[in-house]
């Protein structure tokens, strides 16, 4: 619009003053109509009021606004990226507030934005969406625009997706359609608790073929379940037959050994091969006695392969029958590591199945009840829909997770291993943190328990706080640093897991650590920290003497700023 106006001014500029048209030889002779001359120059004021009124309107803007401006490189060479899309967001709302596209440096600037903090974000097809210094667990620096804030100059360094793909063969050569490919990332780590978890499953096509992309750089498992198209399964199958075969799971190398599965490491942009080979084993067979319940139903037979943290069941046929027992029949089972739930009361076993036979029903250890109720840290009223998920915390072992809904504020769960688990609570919109747990008269501070043989009785207590700590992460020149790792350590070392918070600092330094639960902290900040072992106490107990300590009570509302600044501690 700027543009167009200046257009029409020119042209009225173009017509040149009365003593300039006599010099330069208009004639000195010619005769001016003066209604003519009154409208020419009514015109040109008026042409330039307006002009000076749309000046006044827009030049504030400029003034007053601020510029986020930079370059994207592509992370893994450090080339510019060109044409992609940066874009400002509301750090409330999340709605973009501007948007511009990279020239072809991959330069960019937005202009005139108005004094505020701004997560800033950049994209573009074969790229994974992040922003602007980007950890791992969604972390990032938001860029925060001022008087004294160095806002120009940003690099942004966006990560070329990687992708990893391949082909299922069995026997033959044969391509296997429809099987099952899980893909599974290692923790970036070495933390107490972290486990290797599931990061996207595909089906093979009909040529044996699948893929995965848009992945980010880490190191990744593939494990593939299949059934042989050619397989009798059931009854009728003739046990040693060549067609009573099974696939084990099998892992990338070719391998049916999780213990000796070979990881893929994927950095930015890379597109890695892994064609995995299915072998056929005779399948085995496996009968369970099952007693009959006093309402003539066969009590409990469960039997699950646990890959990494995907559980695969194994379904089970009960033949018709009213007798005392019922033999459950579970056929076509591939060799493998299994857990096995039998009998009532419910025994676990974890068994390595290497040939068709008859289960002991004393086999394993009885699974124990396990009830409970929630109540609140203050009082307040819980959410109405929720769900405890209790996750194994042995390394020893590996349970699947369990999960139950909560119904008046109780929950209960049938059959738990014996072991060492964590109990978390989740709800719509909010989720409760989990304080303490009170067993059998003694309180636990933390949401971790030990399920031994005997049921137990479980009261929960949460936190449905919604405090905010807020401060500032300074250099040792006393200057707000950003991109340093925040952590909020518990006093009660029990307790971390649950209660536990983490930020990044923003461009000026400030950060924001949300639903902090009543307690006693130390806030730390670590420059480059995000490749520490910090959920490992001996790791971030180190940098504790350096932190600031802070008391959250019930007091203290929503909001709660530090009293100073927290000094940025080199790892």
């Amino acid at each position: 619009m700027r543009r167009a106006f200046k257009t029409r001014l020119d042209g009225v500029r173009g017509i040149p003053p009365i003593s300039q048209r006599t010099r330069n030889g208009w004639g000195t002779e010619v005769f001016f109509n003066t209604g003519a001359l009154r409208f020419l120059c009514a015109f040109v004021v008026f042409s330039l009021i307006a002009w000076a009124s749309m000046g006044a309107q827009t030049k504030p803007a400029s003034a007053a606004g601020y510029t986020i401006a930079g370059t994207v490189v592509n992370a893994a060479s450090g080339e510019p990226v060109r044409r992609a899309t940066v874009s400002v967001q509301d750090n409330e709302s999340r709605e973009i507030v501007a948007s511009v596209e990279t020239d072809g440096e991959g330069r960019f600037s937005m202009e005139g934005l108005p004094a505020a903090k701004y997560p800033l974000t950049a994209s573009k097809r074969g790229f994974l969406t992040g922003f602007y210094d980007e950890h791992e667990g969604g972390f990032s620096t938001a860029i925060v625009t001022g008087a004294d804030q160095q806002t120009s100059g940003l690099v942004f360094r966006l990560t070329p997706g990687a992708s990893l793909y391949g082909v299922v063969t069995g026997d033959g050569d044969d391509a296997v359609e429809g099987a099952r490919v899980m893909l599974f990332r290692k923790p970036h780590g070495h933390n107490p608790g972290d486990k290797i978890r599931s990061a996207g499953q595909t089906n093979t096509d009909d040529t044996g073929a699948y893929e995965f992309d848009g992945l980010a750089p880490g190191e990744y498992l593939v494990a593939v379940k299949a059934e042989p198209w050619f397989n009798i399964i059931g009854p009728a199958s003739d046990e040693g037959t060549a067609l009573d075969v099974a696939y084990p799971v099998t892992y990338f190398d070719s391998t049916t050994d999780q213990e000796s599965a070979t990881s893929i490491t994927l950095t930015g942009g890379d597109h890695v091969d892994a064609n995995i080979i299915l072998r056929t084993v005779p399948a085995l067979h496996l009968v369970v006695e099952s007693p009959m319940k006093e309402n003539k139903w066969a009590s409990l037979v469960e039997m699950h392969q646990t890959i990494f943290d995907t559980e695969l069941s194994i379904e089970d046929v009960l033949p018709p029958g009213n007798r005392n027992t019922v033999e459950v029949k579970l056929p076509g089972i591939a060799p493998g590591h299994y857990e096995l739930t039998q009998g009532d009361p419910p025994r676990v076993a974890e068994i390595d199945v290497t040939s068709s036979q008859r289960i002991d029903p004393n086999l394993g250890t009885p699974a124990m009840a396990l009830k409970g109720s929630l109540q609140s840290a203050d009082g307040s009223t819980l959410p109405e829909s929720m769900v405890v998920r209790l996750v194994s915390f042995d390394e020893t072992q590996n349970h699947a997770p369990l999960q139950t809904g909560v119904s008046g504020g109780k929950f209960s769960f049938d059959a738990v291993p014996p072991g060492s688990w964590e109990l978390w609570v989740f709800a719509d919109g909010k989720d409760p943190i989990l304080t303490s747990l009170t067993i059998g008269g003694r309180t636990f501070a933390g949401n971790h328990f030990t399920m031994r043989e005997k049921p137990i009785q479980v009261v929960a207590t949460v936190s449905l706080s919604e405090t905010r700590v807020e401060g500032f992460a300074h250099s040792k020149d006393d200057k707000g640093q950003s991109g340093a790792m925040i952590v909020l350590v518990p006093k009660e070392r029990a307790t971390f897991r649950a209660l536990v918070r983490r930020d990044q600092s923003d461009s000026d330094g400030s950060f924001s650590l949300h639903d902090v639960a009543p307690g006693e902290y130390t806030v730390v900040a670590i420059e480059e920290g995000w490749d520490l072992d910090w959920q490992r106490p001996e790791v971030i107990g180190r940098y504790l003497s350096g932190g600031i300590p802070v008391t959250v009570t019930a007091a203290s509302g929503k909001l709660l700023r530090l009293s100073g600044p927290v000094p940025v501690q080199k790892p």
